[in-house]
């Protein structure tokens, strides 16, 4: 990357647009009617400009956060550390937007403990304010030195944990506690084969078990026999996220002899943050596949839940920046981890720069595809509307079809369209 212009930025802005959901979304304990959208604008020396978005996960990124203020209040708060960091970053140069953001990222976590007044705020709440400015910034280094394609995008260091092209990858849609089964099971009819099931249901942890005990008979009940053609055994893969709900690692063995008892063991592909993050449960013993997600905010963190025993990592470029991805996309190569890559209820946007990291990810182990999630569709009310803003929404790749995305040559020509001009979010920023 030496040999590439650097990243010198000469003018910041960002706004923000709200976004109704449907219903509800809960999780955590907490529920959201809204998601910001939130927009970040670099102009580089030549004038010209990279414009990224963000989708606020504040609930996600830091539950506490979320109880202690409005949800208007929560989201501002981000917001605001989206702000501070622009206006620190004006005038500066980098060599490239890892060293922006390996430059900014600690000032901002210390800034959001200082507004939020929380001295633990988890560092992907700071991720997630940055993620708008980190695509910003990505998009602005393309531009200032011709790079017109995802792949020539990826610093030479990362490219081998990002080294195949998919010409499939699986959409996972979720199924929050409220869905009912007959919902799970129209998606498996419209040919949706590996879904993410919210577990960790609300009660104590004794209430909490004999739900997700029944939740998880239902469901084998219901889909157990169902077919694909996507794994080696024909059977539907189980995901599972519990978002830290599970206290020890004796309750979680319960559901899995619950499992086990159903017949349901030997499709749990999947069981993602069972345990709350401070608790760091060794979990080598676990006979499942356990995920880390919210708690593998930084490389620094994956590394550790590596050698706790976590056996795959959810990656986020939508959520803890597409830069510290890379980062962890690289350990895990190197550890023979594999990766996946979840959603966090973002726009259609932002599901191409997830899908564009997931095409190139190894297969995940027993499927020979990548895996992706996207529940934006399900969530939003003005999806539709959304949509237009993607500079090819009528794609063949834009949409699923039988539960995957087809990638093929148009795909990885127009990297999913992360390089085009968005009219909608550059109105938002009128040249003076």
């Amino acid at each position: 990357m030496t040999s590439l212009r650097p990243l010198t930025i000469s003018a910041v802005s960002s706004n923000f647009e709200r976004e109704p959901l449907i219903r509800p979304f809960g999780f955590k304990g907490g529920y959201m009617s809204e998601i910001w959208q939130t927009v970040a604008m670099l102009q580089g020396a030549s004038g010209r400009r990279g414009i990224g978005l963000c989708s606020q996960g504040v609930l996600w990124s830091d539950a506490h956060v979320f109880a202690g203020h409005s949800e208007a209040g929560g989201n501002a708060l981000m917001y605001t550390m989206t702000e501070w960091a622009l206006q620190r970053l004006k005038g500066q140069t980098f060599g490239d937007p890892i060293a922006m953001m390996e430059s900014i990222r600690h000032e901002v976590y210390a800034y959001g403990k200082k507004i939020t007044g929380h001295a633990g705020l988890r560092e992907t709440f700071a991720l997630n304010s940055l993620v708008g400015i980190d695509f910003a910034a990505w998009l602005l280094y393309a531009a200032e030195n011709g790079i017109t394609t995802f792949d020539d995008l990826i610093p030479a260091e990362y490219r081998p944990a990002l080294g195949h092209r998919h010409a499939q990858v699986a959409s996972i849609p979720l199924m929050a506690y409220g869905i009912p089964i007959e919902e799970l099971k129209a998606a498996v009819a419209d040919g949706y084969f590996f879904m993410k099931i919210k577990i960790g249901q609300p009660g104590t942890q004794a209430e909490m078990l004999e739900k997700d005990k029944a939740r998880l008979s239902a469901i084998h009940a219901a889909i157990g026999d169902a077919r694909t053609p996507y794994t080696a055994n024909g059977k539907l893969p189980y995901y599972f996220d519990a978002n830290g709900r599970y206290e020890s690692k004796d309750t979680l063995l319960r559901l899995l002899d619950h499992a086990r008892a159903i017949g349901a063991f030997d499709q749990i592909a999947l069981i993602e943050e069972p345990f709350p993050e401070e608790l760091e449960i060794d979990i080598r013993d676990i006979p499942a596949r356990i995920a880390a997600d919210e708690s593998a905010h930084t490389d620094a963190d994956a590394l550790k839940r590596i050698e706790m025993g976590y056996t795959a990592i959810a990656l986020k470029p939508i959520a803890k920046t597409f830069s510290m991805s890379l980062k962890i996309a690289k350990l895990a190569h190197e550890r023979g981890v594999p990766c996946f890559c979840a959603d966090l209820t973002v726009g259609p946007l932002l599901v191409e720069w997830n899908k564009n990291v997931a095409a190139r990810l190894a297969p995940f182990p027993g499927l020979g595809l990548g895996l992706v999630e996207t529940n934006g569709h399900q969530n939003y009310r003005n999806w539709a509307a959304m949509r237009a803003h993607h500079s090819a929404p009528d794609a063949p790749w834009a949409n699923a079809s039988r539960g995957v995305f087809e990638l093929g040559a148009d795909y990885y020509a127009r990297s999913g369209g992360v390089f085009a001009v968005m009219p909608h979010y550059e109105a938002l920023f009128p040249q003076k």
